[in-house]
Formats: C-alpha cells, sequence, structure tokens
C-alpha cells in the first residue's frame, strides 16, 4: 500500500511538472500585453482577452501558413512512411545479395547528426534549381529519407511469420499483393506509429524551411511563428498573441496523437518483442 501511494505520489508530480507550462502558455495567451509583465504573476487573468485567439493569427497570415504546413508535412508523411514499409520490406522478406550490407547502412547512418550534410544539400538543391521551393522538404521523404523508420518496419515484418508468404504464393500473390494486402493491415500500428513520429518532425521542422525557404508565403508555420519575436520585427514581441497563436499551432499533432495513442503506444512496445535476425 505504501509503495503504491509512493508511485502515485510520484507520477502526480512528473504530471504537475509537464502539464504547468501549458497552462501557463494558456494564461498569457488569455491576458492582455500589459498583464503578461505584472509582479507577481497571476494564474489567472484579471480580464480574460479571447480576442488574442483572433488577432494573434492575423498578424502572421495564420490560413496560409497552416496550409503550407499541412501541404508539405502530409506529402512528407505519405512519402517517409510509404518508402520505408517498402524498404523494410524488401531488408526482411526478399532474399538477395548484400541485403545486410543494405540493412548495416542504414542503421549506421542513424549515426549521424543531420546538420553535418546541411551545407552540401543546400548547395546542390541551389544548383538543380530547387532553391525557395517545397522540394527539398517533400521529396527527400520519397526517397526512404529516415533510416529509423526502415528500421522499425523491417523489424516488425522480421516478426511476421514465412508461413504466411508461402501461403499467399500458393494462392498466386506476388510481392506486391502480399506486401498492400496482407503485410500492410498486419503491420497497422507499425505504420501508423511512423506515421505520427513524421508529422511530429516535419509540423516541428524550423531549420529546413529557414534554410530552404526565402519567400514568406511559403513558409510553414513553424517559421511564420518566429515573425512574432523576430528582431527585424522592430518592436516588442506581443506575448499574448505569441502564446494564443502557438496553441492554435499545437492542436494539430496532439489532435493525431490522442486520436492514434493506442496503435503508437503499441507499436513502441511491439518493437522490443521483435525478433533481432
Amino acid at each position: 500500500m505504501i509503495g503504491t501511494t509512493a508511485w502515485y505520489v510520484v507520477a502526480l508530480f512528473v504530471c504537475a511538472v509537464m502539464i504547468v507550462p501549458l497552462l501557463w502558455m494558456i494564461t498569457i495567451g488569455l491576458k492582455s500585453g500589459t498583464a503578461v509583465f505584472d509582479i507577481p504573476p497571476k494564474l489567472l487573468p484579471h480580464e480574460w482577452k479571447w480576442s488574442n485567439f483572433v488577432n494573434g493569427p492575423k498578424a502572421i497570415h495564420f490560413p496560409r501558413l497552416l496550409l503550407n504546413s499541412f501541404l508539405i508535412t502530409g506529402l512528407s508523411v505519405i512519402g517517409g512512411v510509404m518508402t520505408a514499409m517498402m524498404a523494410g520490406y524488401a531488408l526482411a522478406r526478399l532474399r538477395f545479395p548484400g541485403r545486410k550490407l543494405w540493412f548495416y547502412l542504414f542503421v549506421g547512418s542513424m549515426l549521424l547528426p543531420g546538420v553535418v550534410g546541411l551545407i552540401p544539400l543546400f548547395q546542390m538543391y541551389k544548383s538543380i534549381g530547387w532553391y525557395d521551393t517545397w522540394l527539398p522538404l517533400i521529396v527527400p521523404a520519397f526517397l526512404g529519407g529516415n533510416p529509423l523508420f526502415i528500421f522499425l518496419a523491417r523489424q516488425y515484418f522480421l516478426a511476421i511469420p514465412y508461413s504466411i508468404d508461402e501461403a499467399a504464393k500458393l494462392d498466386g500473390a506476388g510481392h506486391f499483393r502480399i506486401f498492400t494486402q496482407v503485410m500492410l493491415p498486419l503491420t497497422r500500428p507499425a505504420w501508423l506509429t511512423m506515421a505520427i513520429l513524421a508529422f511530429q518532425a516535419s509540423w516541428n521542422d524550423y531549420l529546413n524551411p529557414l534554410v530552404y525557404l526565402y519567400s514568406s508565403g511559403k513558409w510553414p508555420l513553424s517559421v511564420g511563428m518566429a515573425a512574432f519575436i523576430s528582431p527585424f520585427a522592430g518592436k516588442t514581441p506581443d506575448w499574448s498573441y505569441y502564446m494564443a497563436t502557438n496553441l492554435l499551432y499545437m492542436l494539430p499533432p496532439l489532435i493525431i496523437f490522442f486520436a492514434a495513442q493506442r496503435y503508437f503506444i503499441q507499436g513502441l512496445g511491439a518493437l522490443g518483442s521483435t525478433n533481432q535476425k
């Protein structure tokens, strides 16, 4: 009884540490610009400024940036998950020379930080005319750009008995039909987990859009949010507008996570039980 109570106390403390910053964001988003700096700070605003959730997004043309983010993120998620599942299926279910070597190369590339290739990739994309376009943010996802997803897909496919492939081949199914009609339904937790992680990574990506996009009309929300606190704005940031808009910016990833959290947890949990081959 004492041990259980102690665990609950620790869990409540951790939850409070995680939730208090979010509650403080909500409080600032509902305050006026001057009330943000009140000393001592007040948890509840004296005057509830719901208009911040309208005026804040207007300041950065929120609808246009939101559409840009959805287009870039949606295409990146589709490309990243699709190519990772195809590569994982090939590495786990097909027999070809150098299969393990390719897998080791994929896993080894996970040790390299992404910033290492930033300068050569920028030079390459600029030389082929992709600078100030969305192509550097989308096309790499269609080329198996995330080795972690390939590793995750391979481990899931290895856990599926090969007898399923043999039964499907006896019915006249080829690899494409086995992959689309047999393997994808069996690995739903895996590719849903990848989709959630890919959505979060692309939605919150700030560095790549900042490097490759010059025109403000092509920015996603991750870059547009910086317009509130940019030193080139020439004025003091309105933190109430910023926090109100930031809360709206956080909604899509939260909605997607809570809608698919069962598959997300199942996908990460099952990864540890797959066979390492």
